[in-house]
């Protein structure tokens, strides 16, 4: 970063104090859960309070207002939420008799799901509001501030987006060199195992226009890497800048067109929605990364016919060599539930075998949850706790040793890293492959922000260690 551009976040920074109304400052602690449309949602919802005169802390202790962003894919994510708010009602009871107020929130999926059943299980929490209302946060919060208790979880009719404000320059730079960007919301597939339909709705996409201004904001800021993410991102059908409708290809290659945006990424993906023209994306767009996180669940067709995934084991395989044939570096991720009801031994190896056929780079492997409202939960023949144990275990093992070996087959090669931020230890600074894994480099070999070549020398259980090429 040159002399100028400090110079220019110096001026940017004393123009936004001047700007800002003289406001009682008050302190917010989000925590947040499960994925990566969460971690978005947190800083939004930061951004949302910053104009209500918030600033974030990471010490719990200092809040007057906590939100619990929480998940509901999994029963154990929501019970940790119940476990939080145990501890969480006790220190609020603390600053109670030291005369300062606490509020507490939650939000996210858990909130949508269970609304004011969280109320009456945690009498302490003061506000429930779902993912799709939470640019209202102000004005809820003004009410609970007036003794109300508030459940917001209503989908909203206005466009959330088009209401929250925008973070401010200094912010977007605070949160580093890359940056999540949320396109589509919501589900139609309904897979049986899944609460995401019913906890985030139907599937919606952002108009390109408005992605487009946001991307523009965190490059101006500095960020070189942006994820666009999605409950299932590849179903985005956006209305494009002349009114007609785009596919997520388009948009990928209008992202690129913004000057010192240098990498894209999107997930999470389904693999009825992959088309041709995002797979053509993958062979002619250099900023995409040659990385893909493709949800398959199980390699049974019996299996995945009893989740309403909609394909066959063959039809993802034949899906995988379009993609491998458009892109022959790209290194495949995935999801995979093991113990879904019915799941005999012979479904267990049919998945074992299309993870030998795929050879993942990295991937995600869970016992099943049965989540109360979806049709998985209420079907015959769950599989013993006992039998999901030792079948993940088997999963996970093969699926650690493919990505070990992934890592090992790059050892010797030049790639190209980009520095996101300082390391762990000293002398060091870690930066990311195209393939996602972190990159362990000498703190001298460039600056956060830069893309340099490194030539990988050795592997970690998770990352690469390099040096300059």
């Amino acid at each position: 970063m040159d002399l100028n551009t400090i110079e220019r976040d110096d001026i940017d920074a004393a123009a936004e104090a001047m700007a800002a109304p003289a406001v009682a400052t008050r302190k917010v602690f989000i925590k947040t859960y499960g994925c990566q449309m969460n971690v978005y949602d947190s800083q939004r919802m930061a951004d949302a309070l910053a104009a209500d005169g918030y600033t974030a802390t990471d010490a719990i202790g200092e809040a007057d207002l906590v939100l619990l962003n929480t998940c509901h894919i999994r029963e154990k994510a929501a019970e940790k939420v119940y476990s939080e708010l145990g501890r969480i009602r006790d220190m609020k009871v603390e600053r109670a008799v030291a005369g300062r107020e606490m509020l507490v929130g939650v939000a996210g999926c858990v909130a949508q799901a269970e609304g004011a059943e969280i109320i009456r299980r945690s009498p302490a929490v003061d506000l429930v509001i779902g993912p799709q209302t939470y640019h209202r946060l102000p004005d809820v919060l003004a009410r609970v501030r007036g003794g109300e208790k508030i459940v917001e979880t209503d989908y909203a009719i206005e466009d959330k987006f088009e209401h929250l404000p925008q973070p401010k320059r200094a912010e977007v730079i605070k949160r580093g060199v890359t940056a999540f960007l949320t396109v589509q919301e919501g589900c139609d597939k309904f897979c049986t195992f899944c609460v995401v339909p019913y906890t985030r709705g139907s599937e919606v996409s952002r108009p390109v226009a408005q992605i487009v201004a946001e991307a523009q904001r965190l490059a101006e800021a500095g960020v070189r890497e942006v994820t666009l993410l999605g409950q299932n991102v590849n179903a985005w059908h956006g209305q494009g800048e002349n009114g007609e409708e785009w596919g997520l290809g388009r948009l990928l290659f209008r992202l690129a067109e913004i000057p010192g945006l240098a990498r894209l990424r999107y997930t999470t993906s389904h693999p009825r929605d992959m088309d041709d023209e995002l797979i053509s994306a993958h062979r002619d767009l250099p900023a995409l990364m040659p990385y893909l996180h493709l949800p398959v669940q199980s390699g049974s067709d019996r299996i995945l016919k009893a989740m309403n995934r909609r394909h066959t084991a063959k039809d993802y395989l034949a899906l995988l060599d379009r993609i491998r044939a458009a892109r022959p570096d790209i290194a495949l991720s995935g999801d995979f539930i093991v113990g879904f009801p019915g799941e005999t031994e012979a479904d267990f190896e049919a998945t074992m075998e299309l993870v030998r056929q795929v050879n993942y780079a990295s991937a995600f492997s869970f016992k099943y949850s049965p989540r109360p409202g979806t049709p998985g939960a209420e079907m015959a023949d769950h599989v013993p706790e006992t039998v999901k144990d030792e079948r993940l275990q088997r999963l996970q093992a093969l699926l650690l040793k493919q990505q070990q070996d992934f890592g090992t087959s790059l050892v010797g090669s030049t790639i190209d890293t980009l520095i996101e931020k300082p390391g762990r230890q000293a002398g060091q600074k870690v930066g990311r492959s195209p393939w996602l894994q972190p990159v362990i480099v000498d703190e001298k070999a460039g600056e956060i922000g830069d893309i340099i070549q490194v030539r990988i020398t050795k592997t970690g259980y998770n990352s690469l260690f390099a040096e300059l090429a």
